[in-house]
């Protein structure tokens, strides 16, 4: 079986590297450290299983798979990725992907997945079958902030920085742009009046300072 690892994270790409290609029924293992990388490697050969973050620069992990299923509907795919989102895990999988794995999941676990997708089958992390389940119940779930959003969004609208968000938060800028495009695609929304709307209809003016 031929497989393709896509992450823009070297270390953790040649880690994956390492461990599958060390299973017996793995015969080759290419990596690709950027989605252009990725695309030329599945023009000179398309593998049968495809391993992909979802935070790559440029086009993204979800182009990537959607590009990918059009080229070779055969081809599986199995998103490894830190996102836990509802909406995140919505596209991933609108995509056809066969899989997806969180990346604080054991070894163990992501071979197993590998394995079940080679067979035919299918597999999610635990939290990701969670939100499977609860968007079966609750379909509108998706498109609530989680806390931490809720806290950014909060501090959008006192008009400040991403810097001094994340000083406030004590997290890093790069995260609070991170929020900050979840919260847009979240509200379906890309300005400031946009996101007050939501705010307003979904009662969440009342939390704010």
């Amino acid at each position: 079986m031929k497989i393709l690892l896509v992450d823009d994270h070297r270390i953790l790409l040649d880690g994956l590297k390492f461990l599958i290609e060390s299973q017996p029924e793995i015969s080759q293992v290419d990596t690709a450290f950027t989605v252009e990388e990725a695309l030329e490697r599945i023009n000179n050969e398309i593998p049968d299983l495809i391993i992909s973050d979802i935070s790559i620069p440029e086009i993204g992990g979800i182009a990537l798979a959607k590009k990918v299923k059009s080229k070779s509907p055969g081809t599986k795919l199995i998103f490894l990725s830190m996102h836990e989102e509802p909406y995140r895990v919505k596209e991933a999988l609108a995509t056809g992907a066969e899989g997806y794995v969180l990346k604080k999941a054991a070894h163990e676990e992501l071979l197993k997945a590998l394995r079940e997708v080679a067979d035919g089958g299918m597999y999610f992390s635990a939290e990701i079958q969670k939100i499977l389940i609860q968007r079966m119940r609750f379909p509108e779930d998706e498109r609530i902030l989680t806390d931490r959003e809720k806290e950014v969004l909060t501090l959008i609208f006192d008009e400040f920085s991403n810097k001094e968000i994340g000083e406030k938060l004590f997290i890093s800028e790069r995260t609070v742009e991170t929020h900050r495009k979840n919260i847009y695609q979240k509200t379906k929304t890309n300005t400031l009046v946009g996101l007050l709307k939501f705010a307003l209809e979904n009662n969440l003016v009342g939390g704010m300072a």
